[in-house]
């Protein structure tokens, strides 16, 4: 069994035909470009011009990411996490690039179809139809994501209408977005936060160049008393504010299915390319570092891969009453696309110069996979984000009806209507340790509860002082380590459902406690480290995960080394 994506076998997790057909034909489009095309079009910085003119032919982008009451009657037609995950990861596993196509879109398309404005909700609708793409501007050279700092301003001319001015930096597809989702302040008295709709045709909208030197267009634009009438403005005041925060929930999900898909296809490269390499007499599988070097890839590979499903099924049964995502969205962010960046090291460190060849994917992952742990906030800031839900999660669970994996045909709608942003020390979570517990007959489970024991105990005997909660140094690793505890409860979750080899899982939790102890040490190692802080650390450090070599080469000989030759790109 294969738990990683195979183009040319693929199988959809999508019942409905409608959506193995974009999947299929996804794969047909890249398979068709041919790996040769793919590496010269990235290395020459080409802009996608065929992917979006292919997106557009097959209306793969309206399917995707227009709700069925805007779908004029189409049935193929749905905005769904679980399918919108599933493309990312798939669209990802040929080129960071063309995701990132999607998922600007995704941004764009937020604050627009979370507005009261049905006019521009129809015209949005129409233009996907069309093969367009979108474009979210919120950020600005000088502030960043900073939206307080927000300086593109709206000024009434006194007839109804505004004049908009201001410029906008790191703002993806704003070459050829035909709706820009611009964020600003109403410059009327109110100073009120505004989202209203430029386009990049109008004489008004300057674009300045590509802030970055890559096959996608990251722009840089300004405008310049560039006219908005009543059936450009998306939202304002309060609502403005919510849509920055809401859509941005939304699209910091897609990060991690991304990084998934750009490091398997890495994977598949690199253990064909050392499988068939002999050094100094002997396969460079059979050299032991080499191979724990790929048992550690492929077990972090499926663990994203079963955590990133099951988080999945709390975004679609979201409602105001449940607003578990908020925590699964940001530990995906920080979590999924870190330890990518994890594998793609282990990978590196066996293929070596073969890594910098350009005629590979290897070479365009390496470089690009660093960016996604970069985007939506940074991992510093989602796990301060994640750090908020800790107390609740931990001490003061909360009573919810069980979810299964949903796969429905339905549309996500609770993520545009989301409402405020605030409250997030107030949501609650199911409790974390009946799913430990119904693991705990795996040697590695059972120690990971250990640890966790523990934690809990200095969080409760020997928290942070306001110090050290401001410091960090000292309040990331902490941060870290509760991620950890999250990314486990729902691994064991869909382990569940998947019923998976409880090998695999076995030796999943063998790196998640070294893991979880090497957060430990950085926080041991702290200078404003209390003594009583430290001895919980000790306590966490002295814990090690259960070796079982036979189960090791079991799943070594089982899943990993029969991924040799398993996946080639077409030429």
């Amino acid at each position: 069994m294969n738990f990683l994506i195979q183009p040319k076998k693929y199988k959809s997790l999508m019942a409905d035909k409608g959506s193995r057909t974009i999947m299929d034909k996804t794969i047909a489009f890249f398979e068709k470009m041919g790996k040769e095309r793919l590496s010269e079009d990235y290395n020459e910085k080409v802009w996608y011009k065929e992917f979006i003119d292919f997106i557009g032919k097959e209306q793969i982008f309206a399917k995707l990411l227009t709700p069925r009451e805007y779908a004029g009657g189409d049935p193929d037609c749905r905005w769904d996490t679980a399918r919108n995950s599933e493309y990312s990861e798939l669209v990802a596993f040929y080129g960071l690039g063309y995701w990132y196509c999607f998922q600007v879109t995704i941004l764009g398309l937020g604050p627009i179809w979370m507005s009261p404005n049905e006019k521009a909700k129809q015209k949005a609708a129409k233009l996907l139809k069309e093969g367009a793409i979108f474009a979210f501007g919120l950020s600005e050279r000088d502030h960043g994501a900073d939206i307080y700092s927000t300086e593109t301003s709206l000024t009434p001319k006194g007839d109804g209408n505004w004049l908009a001015n201001g410029e906008k930096y790191y703002i993806g597809n704003g070459n050829e977005a035909e709706m820009v989702s611009t964020l600003g302040k109403v410059k009327d008295g109110t100073d009120d936060y505004t989202y209203f709709v430029t386009n990049y045709r109008h004489k008004a909208y300057e674009l300045k160049k590509n802030v970055i030197s890559h096959q996608e267009y990251v722009s840089n634009f300004a405008l310049h008393d560039y006219p908005i009438t009543e059936d450009d403005i998306l939202s304002r005041g309060e609502l403005a504010w919510d849509s920055s925060l809401n859509t941005v929930n939304i699209g910091k999900f897609n990060i991690g299915p991304a990084s998934i898909g750009v490091t398997e296809h890495c994977f598949y490269e690199a253990i064909t390319h050392a499988s068939n390499r002999i050094l100094y007499g002997m396969c460079v599988t059979d050299m032991p570092h080499v191979k724990k070097n790929f048992m550690d890839a492929w077990l972090r590979l499926v663990a994203m891969k079963m955590y990133q499903r099951r988080s999945t099924d709390y975004f679609r049964c979201a409602n105001k009453n449940d607003r578990r995502y908020l925590l699964y969205s940001p530990t995906s962010k920080m979590k999924v696309t870190l330890q990518s960046e994890d594998i793609i090291n282990l990978l590196w460190e066996v293929i070596a110069a073969k890594g910098f060849e350009k005629d590979t994917f290897f070479h365009m992952a390496a470089t690009d996979v660093r960016g996604p742990s970069k985007l939506e906030g940074t991992v510093h800031v989602n796990v301060q984000l994640i750090r908020k839900f800790m107390k609740n999660y931990f001490f003061n669970p909360g009573e919810y009806p069980p979810v299964k994996p949903d796969f429905s045909l339905n549309d996500d709608v609770f993520l545009f209507n989301q409402g405020p942003t605030k409250g997030l020390s107030k949501v609650q979570f199911h409790d974390y340790r009946p799913v430990f517990e119904s693991f705990k007959d795996l040697p590695n489970v059972a120690t990971f509860i250990e640890q966790i024991n523990i934690f809990k105990e200095l969080l409760e005997k020997a928290g942070p002082d306001k110090m050290q909660d401001m410091d960090p140094s000292w309040s990331l690793p902490l941060g870290e380590m509760f991620s950890i505890v999250v990314y486990g409860q729902l691994i064991l979750e869909q382990a569940k459902f998947d019923n998976m080899d409880k090998d695999i899982i076995n030796q999943i939790f063998d790196f998640m406690v070294r893991d979880f102890a090497g957060f430990a040490l950085q926080i041991y190692g702290n200078h404003s480290t209390r003594d009583k802080q430290r001895e919980h650390c000790t306590d966490i450090l002295l814990i090690k995960a259960v070796a079982n070599p036979d189960q090791y080469n079991k799943i070594w000989e089982k899943y990993v080394s029969t991924l040799n030759g398993e996946y080639e790109m077409n030429d």
